[in-house]
């Protein structure tokens, strides 16, 4: 692969590119579901190819091929400098690359067990024992369950000269409890919504997420809801469980704090950003303990690596320190243009046939000094505790925002009560930030993982990470997200 990689980046500089790199990636996948006691999928994948990124006078290049022969890659190359030739003809100024010292360097993923040394009647059976559990609670109509497993090794090699091995395991898993009436239908999810958890790991996290253990509390809780009342249309304190404020961080946060969308280089899909460059060190955007940092050097988290695809060593950004708006994701280009002396380290593609674009690492919420989830309930005279994500939506600045989760109880004079169901919450991004009034400590924090975030067009989907324990936030408007089909008009 190394002579490979070579020879794309001496064909692209010896036809006029003043700077190339070369990713060449090779992938093997297995996704796995299962309905009640029915296995439903079992998807076995495989992937390889190379993708080429030429400057030609300032502009940008890029082709692929799945074929690894000298011929395909020369063809690619050829494709990629002819683009970058086009493109300088039609830019406004040329594109320059803040520095990056070279490096040859081979990193790998923190794992204990590779999870492809384990059979797929071990993994299934996990998820068929959960489903049994919970469809023993009378009144569920329906379990899910996945798991997803991903090896990836990646090359990376630049014509500055680094040399840039990295190996990715990533693995996930997640069980659903569904139970109907009449009237309604309820879900609760274990240890999150959309696919469970999902971490840069091996095997060891299906068993410390240890489902089954989980399958019976969330198959109760499910039936409980349907006849659980609904939540208050009101004004109140709301602790946010540390996946849901996870969700809260990545929409309101990490895709308003991505610089292409801050300079309108990128529009598509999900809007751009209210977090504009004379914001910048300016804007109180949370009170003075909101702390998020982007961390792609976070242990087990999903969104962390070694290298970005720049060859740019992965760091921990603050941007927003103590409440105030701080910093951006960046890449070698849009650095320069406000003035960075270096790239956050932010550029990913999902794959060999996609250039990079800036994305998210870990977006995290630093914890704070509240104790457990307990100790901040009992800290809590009056209130809503929401978990797990139901829905959301957002508008294209990343502004006005609403949320709803699968289950809330009530809290009153420091104690957990009742069961609430249809619990969302709203408002706009820096009033929200700025009613942050306490955070729980480091025993409640968990990197929480979002495997499919999408930018881009054509859309590229992205695994982030979410550190973040649970928060209370004051004086936030809540209300019913979506009425019964019995409460419907």
């Amino acid at each position: 692969m190394h002579d490979l990689a070579g020879y794309a980046l001496d064909i692209a500089t010896a036809a006029g590119a003043s700077y190339a790199d070369v990713r060449i990636i090779e992938q093997e996948s297995q996704h796995l579901g299962t309905k009640d006691q029915n296995v439903s999928r079992v998807l076995l994948g495989s992937s390889q190819g190379l993708g080429v990124r030429v400057l030609c006078r300032g502009g940008w290049g890029f082709a692929s091929t799945q074929a690894l022969t000298r011929q395909s890659v020369r063809a690619a190359v050829a494709r990629a400098v002819a683009t970058g030739f086009a493109s300088a003809s039609c830019l406004s100024r040329p594109a320059i690359l803040a520095p990056e010292p070279a490096y040859n360097a081979v990193w790998v993923s923190p794992h204990t067990v590779n999870p492809f040394s384990v059979s797929l009647e071990t993994k299934l059976g996990v998820l068929l024992e959960a489903a049994r559990i919970i469809r023993s609670v009378k009144g569920t109509t329906l379990a899910q369950g996945s798991m997803s497993f991903i090896s990836e090794k990646k090359l990376f090699a630049s014509s500055e000269g680094s040399r840039i091995h990295q190996t990715f395991i990533r693995s996930s898993c997640g069980i659903e409890a569904y139970a109907t009436n009449d009237h309604d239908r309820q879900r609760r999810s274990y240890p999150n919504s959309f696919g469970g958890q999902h971490e840069l790991a091996g095997w060891e996290m299906v068993e410390r997420w240890n489902l089954p253990a989980n399958a019976l509390r969330i198959a109760e809780e499910a039936v409980s809801l349907l006849t659980a009342p609904a939540c208050p249309q009101t004004t109140t304190n709301v602790i946010l469980e540390g996946s849901q404020l996870g969700l809260q961080i990545h929409e309101s946060c990490g895709h308003p704090s991505e610089l292409d969308r801050a300079l309108g280089q990128e529009l598509n899909f999900a809007g751009a950003s209210f977090l504009t460059p004379d914001k910048l060190g300016k804007l109180q955007y949370g009170s003075p303990l909101v702390n998020l940092v982007a961390d792609a050097t976070a242990s087990g988290a999903l969104g962390s690596f070694g290298f970005d695809d720049e060859g740019v060593q992965a760091q921990r950004v603050y941007l927003v320190q103590d409440g105030l708006f701080t910093g951006y994701l960046s890449s070698r280009e849009t650095a320069c243009l406000i003035g960075l002396a270096r790239s956050g380290g932010a550029m990913r593609s999902e794959s060999w046939n996609m250039a990079p674009i800036i994305r998210m690492t870990n977006i995290s919420l630093l914890p704070g000094n509240a104790g457990s989830l307990e100790d901040l309930i009992g800290a809590t005279d009056d209130g809503i505790f929401m978990s797990t994500n139901k829905s959301w939506s957002i508008d294209q600045l990343r502004y006005n925002f609403q949320f709803s989760t699968e289950a809330g109880w009530e809290i009153k004079k420091g104690k957990r009560g009742r069961l609430l169901k249809n619990c969302s919450y709203g408002g706009i991004t820096p009033a929200f930030w700025n009613s942050l009034d306490a955070i729980c400590g480091t025993q409640a924090y968990v990197d929480w993982g979002v495997p499919s975030c999408g930018k881009g067009q054509p859309m590229q989907t992205m695994w982030t990470g979410h550190g973040a324990a649970p928060a209370r936030f004051t004086n936030v408007d809540v209300g019913i997200a979506h009425a019964s089909l019995k409460e419907a008009p």
